[in-house]
């Protein structure tokens, strides 16, 4: 039976390939023409503990990484306990027959892909065995394969036309065994490729290169899961004349080292995740209260305290917008895909420069790691915008009252005309410390009115006239979407919203909430955070919470706003 979508999912300990196993089919898929996206978890030790990584392969978009899964390939008997039930109906397991065996009778096969690999003269290619099983469950081509392990081993050294070949021949062992266990999970449709460029890339690599494309010269951050391989990225490709990166001791020397550099003149960007956020708060502050322009990008994972440093949640979004004492509501962009999360870090770096001030980029861990094809991006199209600086006709006021008639004061650079104290205490025009009320009065009202300037963001609307609207936010987009497709394809009258950009808030978008429409938000925390500062705003919204750590299952999604607008439908 033809089948236009498949999800095969990699489950054992960590260190035992699994991330390496799921990329290498998604990269085959893509290459084929079919649209994939992987998704992980695992702990936060180095190696060993409970671990698992899957592909979703489709003919259409992938937009969330799906119900259940269609093949599942177990390395060990805990795997096989935990996963077992994710099974859809008519899936498949393969075993690791080295590790433990199964009954006779149910729907899985052993498979000894670590002796299969030795006979091939290369130990190392057991991956490739149980890919060979994979593919030949699902009928994958095995051209594809070939074609994907000729350009991945192809690296110019002494031995590797034997690697290749031992890769190939571990593929057609594990073929051979998926042939004579006699099951079969289905036929994968062929392929329509887009006519379009695509790249295969993770949301932390989109964002990276995002910020870059948009002018970044000046990165520094911390390691911490999942904000790392943002700095990874950075010390890979930040290079040239008048860029900087360095890995720092600590946050805050992170977030001091980049308000120094958004002060010096410089586009600074940090990513960290909770944890590292929190001990930027006084930073952020003092980049609200002097207004420098800079970007800290907040890697969601799970919280409080040391949380879950490896899962997926959506749970900082309140600390996000206001992060520092005071009266702060800080300019905040949270993209739902992996291509917005190119787009989402340029607008970030082009508001910091155009409104003078910090700008708070929310991803997390199911899009910082997850590998998706996506179209490539036109780097000539994004356009790196620059702070207004000091000219011959400023009046040397860089905190003049203005009401957003006129350009903003020029912001003057050490080394250049102008000066002014940044100071972190309430000040007069020039910076120096004040405590009369009138000039507090007038800067809050300033900093406030400052966001005006900020647009530009995506965002989507569909069947506003509904009485009932799903709207997402952050990486919750995808299986609220296919959700939302699922309803409206059984009749259910609900409408779709969705924005990049939490704040502000697109005219267009509050125009919508302005109607009094109840508002389903489907989010990845125990609060209800998004719905919490809608309905702050006098919006009618109501949230969908889930906190376990994984990202929702749009069949779930679909029974939850169904019970909630009487649809009488189901998944």
């Amino acid at each position: 039976m033809d089948k236009h979508d498949f999800v095969i999912r990699f489950a054992g300990e960590g260190g035992q390939g699994l991330v390496t196993s799921a990329d290498a089919l998604a990269r085959a898929a893509a290459h084929a023409g079919y649209f994939v996206q992987t998704h992980s978890t695992f702990p936060s030790q180095i190696m060993g503990g409970p671990a698992s990584s899957q592909v979703r392969i489709s003919t259409t978009p992938v937009l969330s990484s799906g119900d259940g899964v269609d093949v599942l390939v177990a390395l060990n008997q805990y795997a096989y306990d935990h996963h077992n039930e994710d099974l859809n109906p008519g899936g498949v397991t393969v075993y690791n027959a080295e590790e433990y065996e199964l009954p006779e009778g149910g729907n899985y096969f052993g498979i000894k892909a670590d002796e299969l690999a030795k006979s091939t003269g290369n130990a190392r290619a057991a991956n490739m065995v149980t890919i060979g099983a994979v593919a030949n469950l699902i009928d994958f081509k095995l051209e594809e394969i070939d074609e994907f392990i000729t350009q991945r081993f192809t690296r110019g050294r002494d031995g590797d036309a034997e690697i290749i070949e031992a890769n190939i021949k571990a593929v057609r062992l594990g073929v051979d065994v998926a042939a004579s266990s006699g099951f079969s999970v289905g036929q994968l449709e062929a392929a329509t490729p887009p006519d379009y460029q695509q790249i295969v890339i993770t949301g932390n690599a989109a964002l990276a290169m995002g910020a870059t494309a948009a002018g970044l010269n000046f990165y520094v951050g911390y390691p911490i899961s999942p904000a790392t391989t943002v700095l990874v990225w950075m010390e890979n490709n930040l290079w040239g004349e008048d860029r900087f990166v360095h890995q720092v001791a600590s946050e805050i020397e992170a977030i001091n080292a980049t308000l120094g550099a958004g002060f010096a003149g410089k586009k600074a960007m940090t990513a960290t995740a909770g944890p590292g956020f929190s001990l930027m708060s006084e930073g952020l502050g003092l980049a609200w209260m002097a207004e420098i322009p800079m970007v800290v990008t907040n890697v969601q994972r799970g919280g409080p305290a040391t949380g879950l440093p490896t899962k997926s949640e959506q749970s900082d979004l309140y600390t996000s917008m206001h992060p520092a004492h005071g009266d702060i509501r800080m300019p905040l962009l949270a993209p739902g895909t992996i291509e917005e999360c190119f787009y989402a870090a340029a607008l970030a770096q082009n508001w910091a420069e155009r409104y003078q001030g910090p700008v708070i980029l929310v991803t997390e861990f199911g899009l910082a790691e997850r590998g998706e094809n996506i179209r490539r991006p036109d780097l000539s199209k994004i356009s790196a915008e620059s702070r207004t600086t000091v000219s011959e006709s400023d009046t040397g006021k860089r905190y003049d009252s203005w009401d957003g008639s006129t350009p903003l004061p020029g912001m003057p650079i050490p080394g250049g005309p102008g000066a002014y104290v940044a100071n972190g205490s309430e000040h007069d025009e020039i910076g120096d410390t004040t405590h009369l009320p009138r000039h507090h009065v007038r800067l809050t009202e300033r900093r406030f009115k400052k966001i005006d300037l900020l647009d530009g963001a995506h965002y989507e609307i569909e069947n506003a006239n509904a009485e009932t609207i799903i709207m997402p936010w952050g990486s919750s987009k995808g299986p609220a979407r296919e959700a939302y497709d699922r309803l409206r394809d059984q009749g259910a009258d609900v409408g779709w919203l969705y924005s990049v950009s939490l704040n502000p808030l697109p005219e267009e978008v509050t125009e919508v909430l302005k109607t009094g429409k109840k508002i389903i938000v489907p989010e990845l925390n125990y609060l209800g955070q998004w719905s919490s500062l809608l309905r702050m705003e006098g919006y009618n919204a109501e949230s969908i919470t889930q906190y376990t750590g994984l990202p929702f299952r749009p069949a779930d999604l679909v029974d939850s706003i169904s019970e909630r607008i009487g649809a009488g439908v189901t998944a």
